[in-house]
C-alpha cells in the first residue's frame, strides 16, 4: 500500500512540477497596459523592416530622453519627433517598458532564468529597457541608487549576451 502512495505521490509531484515550469516558460516577459491605440499592441513591435531599424538607430544617435512623468519620449530632433514611425515607438515605451526599478529588476531575474531566445519584440524591448536604465544611471542623485541602476543594467546586457549567444 505505501509503494502504491509513493508513486502515486510522485506521478503528482512530476505533473505539478511541469505544470508550473510550463506556466513560467508562457509568462509574458513585458505586460502591456493597454492605455492608447497601437493597431498591433498584442505584441507590439517598433521594426519590421530594415528601414525601421535604421530609423531606431538614429532615433537612439539623436538623443532620446524617456519622461517619467508623462511616460513618453521626447527627442532632440524635431524632424524625427514628428514622424508618425516615432509615435509609435512613444506608446510602444510608454505602454510596454518597465519603469519601475522593481520591474526592472524582476524583468532581468525572469530574461537570466529564461530558456530558450528572445522573440524579436521581447528583444527589441530588452534594448530600450537597457538604454531606459542607462539614462537612470546617469540621473540618479545618489550613488546608490546609481549602483542599483548600473547593476541592473548589467543583468539585462547578460541577459542579452546570453541570448546572442543561443543564436549561433
Amino acid at each position: 500500500m505505501q509503494s502504491w502512495t509513493l508513486l502515486f505521490l510522485g506521478l503528482f509531484h512530476c505533473f505539478f512540477d511541469m505544470a508550473t515550469t510550463q506556466q513560467q516558460r508562457n509568462k509574458a516577459l513585458f505586460p502591456i497596459r493597454m492605455k492608447r491605440g497601437l493597431s498591433t499592441m498584442r505584441n507590439p513591435i517598433f521594426h519590421k523592416s530594415l528601414d525601421d531599424v535604421d530609423l531606431l538607430y538614429e532615433i537612439l544617435l539623436s538623443g532620446l530622453y524617456f519622461d517619467d512623468h508623462g511616460r513618453g519620449l521626447w527627442l532632440r530632433d524635431a524632424e524625427l519627433a514628428s514622424l508618425r514611425k516615432t509615435q509609435e515607438l512613444e506608446v510602444l515605451c510608454g505602454d510596454a517598458l518597465p519603469r519601475e526599478l522593481t520591474d526592472v529588476r524582476r524583468l532581468a531575474s525572469r530574461l537570466l532564468g529564461r530558456v530558450g531566445s528572445l522573440g524579436q519584440g521581447d528583444f527589441e524591448r530588452t534594448l530600450l529597457t537597457m538604454v531606459y536604465t542607462a539614462q537612470h544611471v546617469i540621473e540618479s542623485p545618489t550613488d546608490h541608487q546609481r549602483d542599483v541602476w548600473a547593476e541592473s543594467f548589467v543583468s539585462l546586457f547578460k541577459a542579452i549576451k546570453e541570448d546572442l549567444k543561443e543564436e549561433r
